[in-house]
């Protein structure tokens, strides 16, 4: 047998699996280019928070990083190397970070071109202020499972801290009931501290503003009192339903609808003042994240109940005339979703010209929404007055009035760095560091 037919032998089945390589490769990349042309058309090329960086020096493709990210296609491959391609979506879960063979991928908070406002935070979750702590999503941190065990380990700090407070005032305040609030409760109450937890919204903290279905990404993590929570993948509805679970069975109290107004300096502690009372306390853990307080119109008539600054289920408002206000991806969902309830009436109003800053799926349902007449869109537009069966807006310059049963106001919030500061929090603005 001649040397020709061996290596044809041999080399056949080598170039099949080299092309079909090629073939999956060359689609991997096609997609990672759309989806980062997506992201940069829609404005959202800026990572938010805790994000990865990948030394391309380092990088060989192998595409570990990309299998490994339980979020998607958060990373791509492109010109062999991989990239992050929709920054504005990653949560900072880190599993492409322990995935990368090469040690090619550093976790950074910031960029060069948009910081990222942080508190300063120990290793023991304790601030530069003596006596109040940090935890979970406010100190950069947004995955579920990191804040609930930044908020055991928290309170866990607290107790260690073991100064004799004065009669009457609590060991601790903890403010939000977020993963972290709800795991530093659980741990205060299993040693017996004197607290309380105030939310200045509802239960659950952020997970209790996501769409109705949407799949929430966590993992196992240990709760106080409770024992392991061993969600990898679940529903909003069905960790909300847990949370409330795990509150009737300890006995857990939450002080919702209570925001902090002011937190003061005082011999031995802090005395805090809420919307409804006032605390004395020796430590606080702040749990509140980063949302912050919602953004308002400033239009006379936003007190009145029918504004609400999130949607919690479209189809409280079946048959009803409402107003959706914002131009970022929870305003076009929102106004997406009621668009496709029976007898309900949308309409979309946004400051700009465009949606500059959301989701081009999104953009598209609403404009699809808007073709077949069941959103009425009304973007260079801005709320004047607010009444109890109608609205007043300003479109282009010209009047516009509405009818009107319920306004949703999806216009972000106000990052809580003010309030921060107020204490005397240092507050550090990274761009690119870890």
């Amino acid at each position: 047998m001649s040397l020709d037919p061996v290596i044809a032998f041999y080399a056949a089945p080598l170039v099949a699996i080299w092309s079909v390589y090629l073939i999956k490769r060359r689609r991997t990349e096609f997609r990672s280019l759309n989806a980062r042309e997506e992201a940069i058309a829609a404005g959202l090329s800026e990572p938010t928070s805790l994000h990865p960086v990948i030394d391309s020096a380092l990088c060989v493709g192998c595409k570990a990083c990309l299998n490994a990210c339980p979020e998607g296609d958060i990373l791509g491959l492109i010109r062999g190397k991989a990239e992050l391609v929709e920054p504005s979506n990653c949560i900072g879960h880190g599993a492409c970070k322990t995935a990368c063979p090469r040690g090619a991928i550093s976790l950074v908070f910031g960029s060069e071109k948009r910081g990222v406002d942080l508190p300063v935070v120990g290793p023991d979750f304790a601030t530069n202020v003596p006596g109040i702590y940090i935890a979970g999503e406010l100190g950069g941190m947004g995955l579920i499972r990191n804040a609930v065990e930044q908020g055991r380990q928290a309170m866990q700090s607290i107790v260690a801290q073991g100064k004799a407070k004065r009669p009457g005032m609590l060991d601790v305040v903890i403010v939000g009931s977020g993963p972290a609030g709800i795991a530093a409760s659980l741990g205060a109450m299993e040693k017996r501290l004197q607290f309380v937890t105030l939310e200045q919204d509802a239960f659950g903290g952020t997970v209790a503003h996501f769409p109705r279905g949407k799949i929430v990404m966590t993992a196992p993590a240990e709760l106080p009192i409770v024992g392991q929570m061993k969600f990898k993948e679940v529903s909003k509805e069905k960790l909300l339903a847990f949370w409330h679970k795990v509150m009737r069975d300890t006995g857990l109290k939450i002080n919702d609808q209570e925001r902090v107004e002011s937190v003061t300096a005082i011999d031995g502690g802090y005395a805090i003042k809420t919307t409804r009372a006032q605390y004395q306390t020796q430590s606080v853990l702040l749990a509140i994240g980063r949302r912050g307080t919602p953004r308002r119109l400033g239009a006379p008539g936003e007190e009145l109940p029918k504004v609400v600054y999130r949607m919690v289920d479209p189809e409280q408002y079946r048959g009803q005339h409402v107003l959706v206000v914002g131009g970022g991806d929870s305003a076009l969902e929102a106004a997406s979703s009621l668009a496709d309830e029976p007898g309900t009436t949308v309409t979309l109003s946004y400051r700009s010209d465009a949606f500059a800053r959301a989701k081009t799926k999104n953009r598209k349902r609403v404009e699809d929404a808007e073709l077949e007449g069941r959103i009425n869109v009304l973007l260079s537009s801005t709320v004047s007055a607010i009444h109890p069966d109608h609205v007043e807006l300003k479109h282009r310059n010209a009047p516009v009035v509405l009818r009107n049963d319920a306004i949703i106001v999806c216009a972000g919030g106000i990052l809580p760095t003010d309030f921060l500061k107020s204490m005397g929090i240092t507050i550090e603005t990274k761009h690119g560091t870890a």
